[in-house]
């Protein structure tokens, strides 16, 4: 029979005993709402001057890290698009060159960028002569033949016609560069007003049309023109006609001479046969073969804008259509038609004053065709 198990006894540990030597502890005060304000203002750090600029360096410090990376890639920026902006004005620059001196393109963008970059195509004595002005004399002359006339500059005749016009095109703003000098030399300029004058004097002629509609419709149908090119062709003809009046002193000595003797009682109509330069009517007295009428094409406007100011037996003054020196007579007025009679004298060529000049300082071609 087994023997039955010893049951441990269960050891409950000793408590300490209380230590009651100890005085008790005293209780502590509950602080008042302006005590823990106190409290808590004097933990607040002093601003002064040198904290500010402690805290402003601090703050400056760590802020760098983050600018200067930045204004470098900043400035990187800014050097590649100056250096990429430099490459495509070189190449822009080396195609135009190609275009306009190898190539000798007339379109109409080439024309815009001579109209805002001022490249020269040659050289009149010390004068440049621009290529703008150069595209313009020509790009009127191949619209009108293209227009007007259905040339064909990609055949054969068509590229003969073609280089023709460019040397015409070439000679003629070579000359205006040689006439702008004479007319600095001799203090000879003509004011818009002139040009405004002249453009109302041919348009009241109905020369150029009845109308604004009309008059630019003409202007744009014939040379490819707005008003403002108009008037541009217009005070280089006008300033070459100032030149050369002012200059060709013999012919107006002539026609004053005329003038005097008509004023003293000479006829007119043997004085024309005398004296007149228009070997068509100087036989038959100065008298014009046909009646004139006031928007006469055959006849300059300012002759016919004269003639009819006067009445039957008048004679005008001297008349200057800018290739001649005229002196008027109306024989007879029949309504709109007069029979009327000129002594003419032939004004110079503007070459013959242009020519010296050319021979002491010979103009340079910067194409060749």
């Amino acid at each position: 029979m087994k023997k039955p198990k010893k049951i441990n006894k269960l050891k409950i540990p000793r408590l300490p005993k209380p230590n009651l030597s100890l005085e008790l502890l005293p209780l502590r005060r509950a602080k008042s709402t302006e005590e823990k304000v106190s409290d808590a203002l004097s933990n607040v750090p002093r601003i002064t001057n040198e904290t500010v600029i402690d805290h402003r360096e601090e703050v400056l410090s760590s802020a760098r890290k983050y600018i200067y990376p930045l204004q470098h890639s900043k400035h990187l920026v800014v050097r590649n698009s100056l250096w990429l902006l430099g490459l495509v004005i070189v190449v822009f620059m080396a195609v135009s060159g190609l275009e306009l001196y190898k190539i000798q393109t007339t379109s109409t963008f080439m024309y815009d960028v001579t109209q805002v970059i001022p490249v020269p195509v040659a050289k009149a004595g010390h004068s440049w002569v621009s290529y703008e002005s150069y595209l313009f004399e020509l790009r009127r002359n191949i619209h009108y033949y293209q227009t007007q006339q259905q040339a064909n500059f990609s055949s054969k005749t068509g590229k003969a016609q073609l280089t023709r016009l460019k040397q015409q095109a070439m000679t003629q703003v070579i000359q205006d560069a040689y006439v702008k000098q004479l007319a600095a030399q001799n203090h000879v300029t003509v004011s818009d007003q002139a040009v405004d004058n002249q453009v109302a004097l041919v348009r009241s002629q109905n020369r150029l049309g009845d109308s604004d509609r009309v008059f630019k419709e003409v202007l744009s149908e014939f040379w490819g023109w707005d008003e403002a090119d108009f008037k541009r062709e217009l005070k280089v003809q006008l300033l070459q006609q100032a030149v050369v009046t002012k200059l060709d002193t013999a012919t107006t000595a002539r026609a004053q001479a005329a003038l005097k003797q008509l004023r003293g009682g000479a006829d007119f109509a043997t004085l024309a046969g005398q004296v007149s330069d228009d070997v068509s009517t100087k036989a038959a007295g100065g008298q014009y073969v046909s009646s004139v009428t006031v928007n006469d094409s055959q006849l300059a406007p300012a002759i016919t804008a004269d003639l009819f100011k006067l009445k039957p037996g008048q004679i005008s003054g001297i008349v200057n259509t800018g290739y001649t020196l005229e002196i008027l007579k109306v024989i007879a007025s029949n309504g709109g038609n007069l029979t009327a009679a000129h002594i003419q004298f032939n004004l110079a060529d503007v070459m013959v004053y242009t020519k010296p000049l050319q021979a002491a300082h010979p103009a340079h071609q910067y194409i060749k065709f």
